[in-house]
């Protein structure tokens, strides 16, 4: 048995992650190759479908290779999407390319059975140990050392380290127990995901546009994955809740597809595919931080706070957030004296990486939440190339966001 995992046997570890998702795998990758001793912690005992991030621009391919999946993996787990067709409720569409027009790589779309397991088979390839099966249920955080208290099949345990990481989503665990999660503070909304079969036949490309319909009180997205599929992403706001409660996901999700309209790009036949898998739901949608790091502990992924994946770039975000926590961890184990400027100076890294395309994506919802104001940008996007081209760069992370809220961008797009 390797010192590595002897210690973790024995009840404790330099890292544990809670978490086995995008963001917990690809952090054990960085941590583990550069010598540290991690522990990830998986409630579930094997990988299932659960709502996460699928469509994506190129940015979120380049942060992948950065954690060392080659690129013939990547071609099978990625479908390339020549661009996203934003349609309102008036009938304007706004084709976002994410630089594809000036010749740049397609957007994608992520098998998640695919992606998620080869992380988790990099991040064992690298030294780390998954403990699948194993449910966090408690988080001490006294005095910055942290403990763990999990149930696993094998019965209760307490787990001991240095740092303890959530990369648990938005409702972390980590986050309650440093006391620094928060409501979002969107309206309450409900996010549900699954798969469908794609039966078209391939495009004159042999690709297909995602499609992101808006409709009253929510929106649905479309994108193609591979293996023939397309996963459905729907958000409903709090005007669906009391039919969601009295017809179930099934129904209400059957209905919002069927309203779909085919369009001359795509006949739409995907609506009456078999379902792939279960329909999964998370509910509230989002969630905030007051804080992304301290004394013993870090949060990476959706649980650094995530508002609405409407703007998208949700995994580029968690893959950045995991490459800055590894190089905190690392520089605190490396000067543990100054361990608390290490948290700090990820916490204050984050916020300015990410403060402009959070303003960003709160103007994105203050035009949702105002439906005529709404339909006048997208017929404004839909006949100015050049403003156009702009808000996909901005939304796929290709620019700094803070193009996006240049006055003069702003006067280009609102101006009649």
């Amino acid at each position: 048995m390797s010192a590595a995992a002897a210690a973790t046997a024995a009840g404790s570890v330099d890292v544990a992650i809670v978490g086995g998702g995008l963001a917990g795998c690809a952090l054990a990758v960085a941590l583990a190759r550069s010598g540290v001793e991690v522990a990830v912690l998986e409630r579930q005992p094997a990988w299932r479908w659960r709502a996460g991030g699928v469509f994506s621009s190129p940015v979120t391919l380049d942060a992948l290779r950065r954690v060392g999946l080659a690129d013939p993996a990547m071609d099978r787990m990625a479908q390339p999407i020549p661009a996203m067709r934003l349609e309102t409720p008036g009938g304007a569409m706004v084709r976002l390319t994410y630089g594809a027009e000036a010749g740049g790589p397609t957007a994608v779309g992520f098998d998640r059975s695919a992606l998620d397991p080869a992380l988790e088979a990099l991040a064992v390839w690298a030294g780390a140990t998954i403990r699948r099966g194993t449910a966090v249920e408690g988080v001490d955080l006294t005095d910055g050392a942290p403990v763990l208290r999990t149930r696993s099949a094998m019965g209760t345990a307490t787990l001991r380290c240095r740092v303890v990481v959530g990369a648990d989503g938005a409702h972390s665990i980590v986050a309650r127990a440093a006391g620094v999660a928060r409501p979002t503070l969107l309206p309450e909304r409900v996010g549900l995901s699954f798969h469908l079969a794609d039966p078209r036949p391939d495009g004159s490309d042999g690709l297909h546009d995602a499609r992101l319909r808006v409709f009253d009180g929510g929106y649905v997205g479309i994108a193609p994955v591979p293996g023939r599929r397309v996963n459905i992403g729907i958000v409903l706001g709090p005007s669906w809740r009391d039919r969601l409660a009295r017809d179930g996901a099934a129904v209400t999700c059957g209905a919002i597809v069927s309203a779909v309209p085919a369009t001359p790009d795509d006949p739409a036949t995907w609506r009456d595919g078999e379902l792939c898998d279960h329909i999964e739901g998370a509910a509230p949608l989002g969630g905030r931080v007051t804080r992304r790091a301290g004394p013993g502990w870090f949060l990476v992924g959706d649980a650094v706070g995530f508002l609405d994946p409407f703007t998208g770039e949700g995994l580029h975000r968690a893959l950045v957030s995991t490459e800055l926590a590894a190089a905190a961890i690392r520089a605190s184990f490396d000067r543990p004296t100054l361990a608390g400027r290490a948290a700090a100076a990820y916490d204050r890294t984050m916020r300015r990486r990410f403060a402009a395309k959070d303003a960003v994506s709160w103007l994105v919802q203050a035009f949702l939440s105002r439906p005529a104001s709404f339909e006048y940008a997208a017929r404004r996007l839909a006949t100015r190339p050049d403003v156009r081209a702009t808000m996909g760069l901005v939304m796929g992370d290709l620019v700094p966001a803070s193009r996006g809220l240049d006055p003069r961008f702003l006067a280009s797009l609102l101006a009649p």
